[in-house]
């Protein structure tokens, strides 16, 4: 061999070694991500299937030595709902409901999977020790499985640690110094298994987060493991398959495919779930997004999945990014101030009986402070200032047509208060309620003006101006009903009282349908927004719907005549009482709402075509011919709406009223209890408002009823609709 092809080889072969050495260290780079060679799949060692108790909330996995254990389905895919990290010398076990620690311990592979986690936890000792504070379902597993155990519920339960190597913790008020033990117990070489249901903590704590608030996370964070809120979409035999968790379960595999230009939707719902999950000061993911956003081109909404690394970022700029300043995507909804426009600041009348927004009048620029001050005896009574009436986020949507999220808020706990909204908004001041009956002045500034009318409050002369008024969005109000539409559809409103009068007569219409006075606690809202949560429309505080309702809004001479059937049957949701909704119908009665108003409001008698005299027809034909399946029923709400029609056509809407009623008086112990005492309490509370026997009815709909109810009928003459013989 001449010297120059050995010298070649010999250059060749270095390369190669020095390829297959990097080879060999991101292998065990990306293996140590992902919790070592071997470590999950230890823990699900003999698992196939577990129980899932209640509604598990969401973990993220992010650190370096963290790794998914066992992921769920969840809104933008498969998330994780158990978690481990090895923590220096310790072990960190993470479950995303605490009721994996209780009796459903005994369900499947779920007693199993609890002990292989605790094994693992304690360093796979031979004998280890395992306490539990809290936890004594869990500790009882664990002793019938030959672990040595003792409970932690006394009041020294830390001075118990040194003679630990397993700890079951149920996370309640962590003090520092408690927090400062267990990371010792981790350091030493301890393991922690915990659980936290971090929707539930949310509701339990509200003003609180869990990026900033929740204890557990002093302990978990540092290792890259989050309690997250949102939920899983629980199997209906709520039995959860285990199998090993896809690679982009783990926000940072998921980063870093989307750094490659990888458009993987399963990626960015794993980052951005991540990214609101992430204590302030993270030194985990947040270094790396903050690097991305300074080196990629801002793309800017319309997105998409396939825009996947600028969704990620864009989420970044909303939840940890500099929020200084507006952001760009303001000016293309909700929209720009002109710099023109003059200064505006009110004296704002705040009274907090009732969970409510305060509409002001005022907008406030995007990315620029609104100033509160705050009476001493305000403070600290559930009040805040919110930017925004676009609640609705959009995280887990594919596409984006707006920033997903665009409203913020400050809790008013100090008399001076100061807040900013990168998107700019509407200001209210929102209550908390809790009854406690206070009346406050609170002082803004920093604001515009807005379009606002108040029925009754408003004159013809202040309106001639307030309609001009600089800021985008616009609201009309009465104590009843607020809209909330662009300011475009309000600029040429001449007068609005006869457009509110009509709405005030829709909203006392659900009022005397559900039996209720028509003075109400709070104004119900209708918010229309670019994009939203859930479908074209979707009930709650506010109501919610898609821009293209602007227009109709604001035509009285159409809304008198034919009526807005979706926004009436989305009112209906916020009226309807779960006493007297079943399963099924859901989305049936909520459109009562929908044909009294259309009936006895609206002049043209127009129904929905789904109802109408020859599809109802063809509907009780077809649902006849297939022999009356119940499933069927209830799932096509207009087959079922032809059932409630019937009632209102043979006993009127009186009838309901009288039915409604009584459902609003009864003791606790008289409600329904489960969908079959539902069908039942309706049948027969209904026959017996009438005075006629519905049994044969509800039979000739296919809807099951108990034999005793029917019989406690007996005594009624029997009653079927002339179409139904």
């Amino acid at each position: 061999m001449r010297r120059a092809e050995f010298s070649g080889n010999v250059a060749r072969s270095t390369v190669m070694r020095t390829l297959t050495r990097a080879f060999t260290l991101l292998l065990a780079a990306a293996a140590a991500r992902a919790g070592g060679d071997d470590d999950g799949d230890r823990i699900r060692d003999g698992v196939r299937r577990i129980g899932v108790p209640g509604v598990p909330g969401l973990l993220s996995v992010c650190g370096a030595k963290a790794f998914p254990v066992v992921v769920a389905p969840a809104a933008g895919g498969a998330a994780p709902v158990m978690a481990a990290a090895k923590a220096g010398k310790g072990r960190l076990v993470v479950f995303s409901h605490d009721g994996w620690f209780g009796p459903v311990l005994d369900e499947a592979d779920t007693g199993r999977l609890f002990e292989n986690a605790a094994r693992w936890a304690g360093g796979d000792r031979k004998k280890p020790r395992a306490g539990a504070r809290g936890f004594g379902h869990a500790l009882k597993l664990l002793a019938a499985r030959g672990i040595a155990t003792e409970s932690l519920d006394g009041a020294a339960w830390l001075a118990q640690l040194d003679d630990l190597d397993i700890l079951c913790l149920a996370p309640r008020a962590l003090s520092d110094a408690e927090i400062e033990a267990l990371n010792r117990f981790l350091a030493r070489g301890g393991g922690i298994l915990t659980g936290v249901t971090g929707w539930g903590w949310e509701q339990l704590n509200p003003g609180k987060s869990l990026r900033s608030d929740l204890p557990i996370h002093r302990l978990t964070a540092p290792h890259g493991l989050l309690f997250g809120g949102g939920s899983i979409q629980v199997p209906s035999n709520r039995l959860l398959d285990v199998t090993e968790p896809p690679p982009l379960a783990h926000a940072g595999e998921a980063l870093d495919a989307l750094a490659r230009g990888k458009a993987e939707p399963a990626a960015v719902a794993t980052v951005s779930r991540c990214l609101r999950d992430l204590p302030p000061g993270d030194e985990v993911l947040l270094p790396r997004l903050r690097k991305l956003l300074r080196t990629t081109k801002r793309k800017l909404p319309p997105l998409t999945d396939a825009d996947g690394l600028a969704k990620v970022l864009l989420a970044y700029e909303l939840i940890d990014g500099d929020r200084a300043g507006a952001h760009p995507a303001a000016e293309q909804f909700p929209g720009a101030v002109a710099r023109s426009a003059p200064a505006a600041e009110r004296d704002v009348t705040v009274e907090s009986t009732v969970g409510c927004w305060v509409s002001t009048g005022l907008y406030a620029r995007p990315g620029e402070e609104v100033g509160a001050k705050v009476p001493p005896g305000a403070t600290g009574k559930g009040l805040s200032l919110r930017i925004g009436a676009h609640t609705d986020t959009l995280w887990d949507k594919p596409n984006w047509d707006r920033a997903p999220e665009i409203s913020r808020t400050a809790a008013l706990d100090s008399v001076h208060v100061r807040l900013a909204n990168p998107f700019g908004g509407l200001v209210y001041v929102e209550t908390g309620g809790g009854g406690s009956g206070g009346r406050w002045e609170i002082a803004l500034t920093g604001c515009v003006e807005a379009p606002y009318y108040r029925l009754g409050e408003t004159t013809p002369e202040e309106w001639a101006k307030r309609r001009k008024a600089p800021g985008p969005w616009a609201e009309l109000a009465t104590s009843k009903v607020i809209l909330t539409v662009p300011s475009e559809f309000v600029r040429d409103l001449p007068l609005p009282g006869p457009l509110l009068i009509f709405w005030d007569k829709v909203l006392d219409g659900a009022a005397d349908l559900s039996s209720i006075p028509r003075e109400r606690a709070r104004p119900e809202r209708y918010v229309t927004d670019k994009q939203i949560s859930a479908g074209y429309m979707h009930s709650g505080y506010p109501i919610m719907t898609h821009l293209d309702a602007a227009p109709r809004f604001v035509d009285l001479a159409t809304l008198e005549r034919d009526g807005d059937w979706g926004m009436f049957h989305e009112m209906g949701h916020n009226h309807q009482q779960g006493d007297w909704t079943f399963d099924g119908t859901v989305e049936v009665t909520c459109n009562l709402y929908s044909l009294y108003t259309l009936e006895r409001i609206c002049t043209s008698g127009k129904l929905h075509e789904a109802i109408e005299p020859a599809k109802r027809r063809e509907l009780i034909a077809r649902h006849r011919a297939q022999g009356l399946p119940f499933v069927a029923w209830k799932n096509q709400p207009f087959l079922a709406l032809l059932c409630y029609a019937q009632l209102k056509e043979a006993f009127g809407w009186e009838s309901y009223m009288k039915v409604f009623a009584e459902y609003r008086a009864l003791a606790p112990e008289e409600r329904p209890k489960n969908d079959d005492e539902k069908r039942d309490q309706w049948m027969t509370r209904f026959s017996r408002a009438v005075g006629r026997d519905l049994g044969p009815f509800f039979g000739g709909w296919g809807i099951p009823t108990s034999e005793a109810a029917r019989r406690a009928l007996s005594d009624l003459p029997a009653w079927m609709p002339e179409e139904m013989r």
